[in-house]
């Protein structure tokens, strides 16, 4: 028997303003226990297909279904008990600067469950202990390493055992050490909590290495999709492009511009500098 998709997505549309299109007929589907990147250049519409599947954003067409609910008809209180459901790992960790590792991972326990102190602490204790950072329960954000917030950011996404996990960016900012530490977790924790997990990302090695499945967006539009070794061995242009890091394809490296030659001689200033200096020499 079929299992139902933790998100399905059909043949949505977004923008911010009329002149501002984001997506464009986007559609997808998300099976449970799996981890999905979405990846694609800065700008190419992915952090706003996460948003809306977090609820945050609501479609300007299409259909969406996160954990067998219709996002985009859910009421404010609807949206609120879905997210309860999910986790998110922001880009940068949002830790609450003022709170030490220990607290921030205890917030939503606190904030949302009627649990006993002791039993509270235990359960902190069993998330930092995952995320190898038990030791530095009584630090403050300001004295981690980027890398150890964004564990500690970690640590506090998966405090209330989320059937689905949001990563924005999960890599940005690490050194390579902290990279791959991170990576390895965001597979781990899926597999060991029995999560679905979706990672938007453009850091290919990093997400190739933990996904089961990726979707390639590019001007808002699904432009290519299958397992890693699928898209490595893919002949679509803009994929190839972006899997190998070549600086000329779909992607082109120069901006639009008018003729270069008229940029930079100022209607021919610096030609007969040039020939100036020439006949002086």
């Amino acid at each position: 028997m079929a299992t139902a998709p933790i998100v399905e997505i059909d043949r949505v549309s977004f923008g911010y303003a009329a002149a501002r299109p984001v997506l464009h007929g986007v559609s997808l589907r998300i099976e449970p226990g799996s981890v999905v990147g979405i990846m694609g250049q800065s700008g190419c519409g992915k952090t706003t297909l996460l948003r809306i599947i977090a609820g945050w954003l609501k479609a300007g067409g299409g259909s969406v279904r996160v954990l067998g609910e219709p996002v985009s008809t859910l009421d404010s209180k609807g949206i609120f008990a879905l997210r309860r459901k999910m986790g998110m790992l922001f880009q940068f960790g949002a830790l609450f600067t003022d709170m030490t590792v220990f607290d921030n991972v205890a917030f939503q326990m606190r904030e949302h469950t009627d649990l006993p102190p002791d039993l509270i602490s235990d359960l902190v204790m069993m998330k930092l202990e995952a995320v190898g950072l038990r030791g530095a329960a009584q630090m403050m954000p300001a004295e981690l390493s980027g890398g150890m917030a964004r564990r500690v950011a970690l640590a506090r996404a998966v405090a209330l055992d989320p059937r689905l996990m949001l990563y924005d960016e999960p890599f940005t900012g690490l050194d390579p050490i902290s990279l791959g530490v991170i990576a390895r977790l965001i597979r781990t924790l899926n597999d060991s909590l029995g999560q679905t997990s979706i990672v938007v990302s453009h850091d290919v090695e990093e997400c190739f290495s933990i996904v089961d499945y990726v979707y390639f967006v590019s001007a808002g539009k699904i432009v290519g999709e299958g397992t890693p070794d699928e898209l490595r061995r893919s002949g679509e242009p803009f994929v190839s492009q972006f899997v190998r890091g070549e600086p000329d394809g779909p992607i082109p490296f120069h901006y639009p511009a008018p003729d270069y030659e008229a940029d930079i001689d100022g209607g021919g200033a610096l030609s007969s500098l040039l020939v100036a200096e020439a006949a002086g020499g």
